[in-house]
């Protein structure tokens, strides 16, 4: 027992010496040390000033609450159970998170990028924009495969090159993962907010509420397809009926009027004025009830947009981010420092397994 609390005294007495001769040593090499912190602190201070400022543009919007239909979700429920289909819209496949995933999908965020703005009085691209400002067209113009490449606004994708399809795969993954940011920022309010970060502040803006408004046409689009095509047949079915109906209104009148004055005996000679008289009532009958359809289902069209409220728009000028100066010195010096420190004692374990 006795021996091994010496052991342990003597292994305590052994890393207090080996502590004390590494301090020494660091402190025998403090002038390459400041040396090292205070070039370092100097290229902090000179990036603080290349860095560029970002700018983060924020949307937020509100979702629409389908969880409660009220007295239409039960006008509805009603004429289902008569039969009457009047298409449910596109469910529930783009709301909470799917909507969220909507909104960074490579699809969306390429088509934004084709959007049109209008800048210097000039109508480009939000892609045009962009490459403007990573400075990829000055060196796109020294090279014959990289300078007729255009992004034309609104432009037809489907006829890009594999050059531009790379392009537009580079643009999306700088968007994407760095300078695009959306959700909930409390999970017990159905408000998203879409925050898009860039060194351009225009672009921040531009981008921001074009994606907003891609992705609401598109999900529109996607929720009240069906409803809209059910809509678009009840329409046709309805206008054909009609010009039957009208038709055999015409036929009744000319038939009575090829029977007017006849003997009423003869019963043969009013019997297409008879046929006439069941279509108009068959016709009416059914017109009425497409009548009734169409109108519900222009309703139900209706209960599908808007689906996104827009609450907050970005307004100029932005929230700004800056690098700053006593930030990049600090920094800038403690990197240094500590990279040095770490060199030297590299060196100092490196020479004594040498030896």
């Amino acid at each position: 027992m006795n021996e091994q609390n010496t052991s342990d005294e003597i292994s305590l007495k052994e890393l207090l010496q080996k502590v004390k001769e590494w301090y020494n040593y660091l402190l025998s090499q403090w002038k390459i040390i400041v040396l090292a912190g205070i070039i370092g602190a100097t290229i902090g201070l000179a990036y603080s000033f290349i860095k560029k400022p970002v700018y983060t543009a924020t949307l937020s919007f509100a979702l629409e609450d389908e969880k409660s239909g009220g007295g239409l979700g039960g006008a509805l429920g009603l004429a289902s159970s008569f039969g009457i289909d009047l298409g449910g819209g596109g469910g529930s496949i783009f709301t909470g998170s799917n909507l969220t995933e909507l909104f960074k999908s490579r699809s969306m965020v390429e088509q934004t990028l084709l959007s049109p703005i209008t800048l210097e009085g000039k109508s480009i691209s939000l892609a045009e924009m962009y490459i403007q400002n990573q400075g990829w067209r000055e060196q796109w113009n020294a090279n014959v495969k990289y300078k007729s490449i255009q992004f034309l606004p609104q432009g037809d994708r489907k006829t890009y090159t594999r050059v531009q399809d790379s392009i537009m795969g580079v643009m999306y993954q700088n968007i994407s993962q760095g300078g695009l940011a959306v959700g909930q920022r409390d999970k017990k309010v159905a408000i998203v907010s879409i925050d898009v970060v860039s060194n351009n502040e225009l672009f921040a803006k531009y981008f921001c509420e074009a994606l907003v408004k891609e992705v609401s046409d598109f999900y529109i689009d996607t929720k009240s397809k069906k409803s809209r095509e059910n809509m678009l047949i009840l329409e046709r079915q309805t206008d054909s009926i009609r010009r039957e109906l009208n038709g055999a209104i015409t036929g009744v009148a000319v038939a009575n009027d090829n029977t007017f004055g006849l003997n009423p005996a003869m019963n043969v000679r009013r019997a297409p004025s008879a046929r006439r008289q069941v279509d108009v009532q068959a016709n009416t009958a059914i017109l009425t009830e497409l009548v009734k359809q169409s109108e519900l289902a222009k309703v139900t069209l209706r209960k599908e947009t808007p689906l996104i409220q827009i609450i907050d728009k970005p307004i100029l000028p932005l929230t700004k981010e800056r690098f700053g100066k006593a930030k990049g010195i600090v920094l800038g010096g403690f990197l240094a420092g500590f990279l040095v420190v770490f060199g030297l004692i590299i060196r100092r374990v490196l020479k004594q397994l040498n030896q």
